[in-house]
């Protein structure tokens, strides 16, 4: 698969395609009915970092790693934790990503937090941008920067996210990471996973685990 970027995005043909990553919850952001309520207050207190609610989502993603399965392989002990910044030009720390972070490696989860991915420039936010006009994966990759003090740790680096719709921020973290630390495996985790346009919601807890990758000139994602 070839796809054409100007040279400064170049380094994202690297990806090869994908991004493995897991998920927890979903989350409809037009859906009906209780269960689409609830999910949108846990995004909400999610976005907030709710002292009060925060450690309950930790704790079951922490209850789904003492047992064997793919989130227990993704948050092992083996692998640092890189929190994903948010829309603003910063560093990760404080935002909803660090956040979680924290609250997953307070419960033993990750051998560490790595704050090594910086957003340099902002871009609009995602949450409140209407679909078309939501930032590119070239925009987030052009954003992006790995800071290049402390030296960036080897082996196994998992992004943490709070949410993830389409998938363009993780996928355009990942190219960084790969594109400075090219010997390290970047995988993913966000605790929330949007579902379209579904009416309603079946269930809260949903655990997964999918991919993201470039198909058909955009970012696609399964589940």
């Amino acid at each position: 698969m070839t796809t054409t970027w100007r040279s400064e995005a170049a380094p994202i043909v690297a990806l090869r395609s994908s991004l493995p990553f897991a998920s927890c919850y979903v989350y409809a952001p037009r859906g009906e009915g209780l269960l689409a309520a609830q999910a949108r207050a846990l995004c909400q207190r999610l976005k907030s970092s709710d002292p009060r609610w925060l450690p309950r989502y930790a704790g079951y993603v922490a209850a789904l790693a003492a047992r064997p399965g793919f989130v227990a392989q993704l948050l092992a002990r083996d692998a640092w934790l890189v929190p994903v910044p948010g829309s603003a030009a910063a560093a990760p720390q404080g935002s909803a990503a660090w956040q979680l972070a924290v609250a997953l490696h307070a419960l033993g989860l990750g051998r560490g937090l790595w704050p090594g991915l910086v957003r340099r420039s902002p871009v609009r936010k995602s949450a409140t941008a209407l679909p078309g006009a939501r930032p590119t994966l070239a925009q987030h990759y052009d954003s992006f920067a790995v800071d290049p003090a402390p030296r960036g740790p080897g082996g196994k680096l998992v992004l943490v996210d709070d949410v993830i719709t389409r998938g363009r921020t993780l996928l355009a973290a990942a190219a960084r990471l790969r594109g400075a630390l090219p010997h390290a495996d970047v995988r993913a985790f966000a605790l929330v996973r949007t579902t379209g346009y579904l009416a309603r919601l079946e269930r809260l807890r949903a655990p997964c685990a999918g991919v993201v990758y470039w198909a058909g000139g955009d970012v696609r994602r399964e589940p």
